[in-house]
């Protein structure tokens, strides 16, 4: 977002003192100027303007707050966190003010919205708008809603996957073939990523693995892995734990694949919003801008689950075969039970307790967790040629059964700073049921509503702890599952929402 001003901007004369004003607006710079500033009554700005705001000759578009009382002076423009990291002054340096070029790819947007068909230039235009900074919430959230349900075609998908790659770095690797693994998500406790790369990458096949943080989720594979090892490492760091290892599991962002992902991303999430289109735009240009050449698609299907029917998991599927063909990637998807959380944990502390458990062999390790890792883990072995078709399951629980998965593991998170233990919560709670009954459905959005109250992924020792697998029998006073909290007063709002949402969606009672 952040912009060199020579040539691009024609500033005003007045200048104002920055101020830091500690104002937490996530992604999205904001600029905070008095209603009689000098600045305002020249330029003419008011609320919710897009303005421009240079401080020693860099600048960045930011959305105008009008302020009416004394947060800041006439003398001064406050700046919002988002701001000040972009712009990086010192407190009480000069800023400049303009206002900002037109954005010619609003003509594509508006184009959208009444159902036109973009082409590979305009969807590209609107990307590097994007990213450039040069879109507000507004336009970012009439992009995603024009772009949401059956509202894009394949070429439009396809080159929108183009688009995004494009508009950040793209690595290359020496090896080849370079694997990768994505779940569709909507799955709580689905944590197979890092016991899925340390079996590949034990078996001396490339994996560079770089993972999201949670969007909808209570936890995110950065997340969780954030409570074992560094995950903020740079694109030269990263490169070097690959060279020594065959494989990393790093936090994406830090290294600038797919930026435009990240930003969507945050506008879908306050939507509500995961169309096809740009879920499938989204994995595979996060893929590609890493150097994949092969991935491994789990695409769990449940009542509660993203993807909700076979009907719904064949049409996805079909999407990303047909996209993932047109950008040069090869595609293997894989359709899984999306019908309970897996696993016990759901908070980034309490699944990377139940991986180190499947990687250790412990005798009480989820075998759920451990079968499905183990499935994906067999078709990434097929792919890269270590195992024959069909036998890849069979030398994935080898390579955990003899310990070299463990090892591998261990080394990946020492390459990239060092294994850490993960934290356990100060606070917790047990829900017990009131009755003797069968177990026969769970709801996984409310057990992820559940966890996210309680404050995961931002306290990584919040969650759910689940005690009861579907199709079990309980008794009376038998626990169910366990809210784990920081503080008592997010304990408290979990347990609130806990008492008054059964989160087994049947529940028959035994004679």
């Amino acid at each position: 977002m952040l912009e060199d001003i020579e040539g691009n901007h024609r500033l005003g004369q007045e200048r104002l003192r920055v101020r830091r004003l500690g104002i937490d607006t996530h992604q999205e710079p904001v600029a905070y100027l008095r209603a009689d500033s000098a600045v305002c009554r020249s330029e003419g700005f008011t609320a919710q303007s897009r303005i421009y705001v240079s401080v020693n000759g860099h600048g960045v578009i930011a959305t105008l707050n009008v302020v009416h009382g004394e947060l800041v002076s006439s003398g001064e423009v406050g700046l919002s966190e988002a701001a000040w990291r972009l712009l990086s002054p010192r407190e009480g340096d000069l800023a400049a003010f303009s206002h900002p070029s037109p954005v010619e790819s609003f003509s594509a947007l508006r184009a959208k919205i009444y159902g036109h068909e973009l082409s590979g230039g305009e969807l590209g235009a609107i990307i590097r708008d994007i990213v450039g900074g040069r879109y507000a919430d507004v336009h970012l959230a009439a992009f995603i809603t024009a772009c949401a349900g059956d509202h894009m075609s394949l070429p439009e998908i396809t080159e929108l996957t183009r688009a995004m790659v494009l508009a950040g770095r793209q690595l290359t690797w020496p090896r080849a073939p370079v694997l990768d693994k994505h779940s569709v998500g909507g799955l709580p406790g689905n944590r197979t990523t890092p016991i899925v790369v340390a079996i590949v990458a034990s078996c001396g096949l490339c994996m560079p693995k770089t993972s999201s943080r949670a969007i909808t989720s209570p936890a995110g594979t950065a997340d969780t892995m954030e409570t074992l090892a560094p995950v903020n490492l740079t694109l030269e760091q990263m490169r070097s734990v690959v060279e020594r290892e065959g494989a990393c599991l790093v936090w994406g962002g830090s290294a600038d694949l797919s930026p435009a992902d990240d930003v969507l991303i945050r506008v879908e999430r306050a939507l509500d919003l995961d169309s096809e289109g740009q879920l499938v735009a989204s994995v595979l240009s996060k893929k590609l801008a890493a150097g994949a050449s092969h991935v491994v698609l789990d695409m769990p299907v449940g009542p509660t689950a993203k993807v909700r029917s076979p009907d719904a998991a064949s049409k996805l599927g079909r999407i990303f075969d047909a996209v993932a063909q047109g950008v040069g990637l090869t595609v293997r998807t894989v359709l899984s039970d999306g019908t309970q959380p897996v696993g016990r944990g759901i908070g980034p502390a309490l699944e990377a307790l139940d991986v180190l458990a499947v990687l250790r062999c412990d005798p009480g390790a989820p075998q759920d967790l451990r079968e499905r890792a183990a499935v994906l883990a067999g078709h990434l072995l097929e792919i890269g040629g270590k195992a024959a078709l069909g036998q890849g399951r069979t030398l994935a629980l080898a390579t955990l059964e003899d310990g070299r998965a463990w090892q591998k593991f261990c080394a990946i998170c020492q390459a990239q700073g060092g294994m850490r233990k993960p934290g356990v919560a100060p606070h917790t709670y047990t829900i017990v049921s009131s009755k003797r009954r069968m177990i026969a459905g769970a709801d996984n959005r409310k057990l992820a509503r559940i966890a996210k109250l309680a404050g995961a992924p931002k306290s990584p020792e919040a969650g759910v702890f689940m005690q009861v697998r579907v199709g079990q029998t309980v008794d009376k006073g038998q626990p169910l599952y366990t809210i784990h909290a920081q503080t008592p007063g997010e304990l408290s709002y979990a347990l609130e929402y806990a008492r008054h949402n059964s989160v087994f969606m049947t529940v028959e009672e035994q004679v």
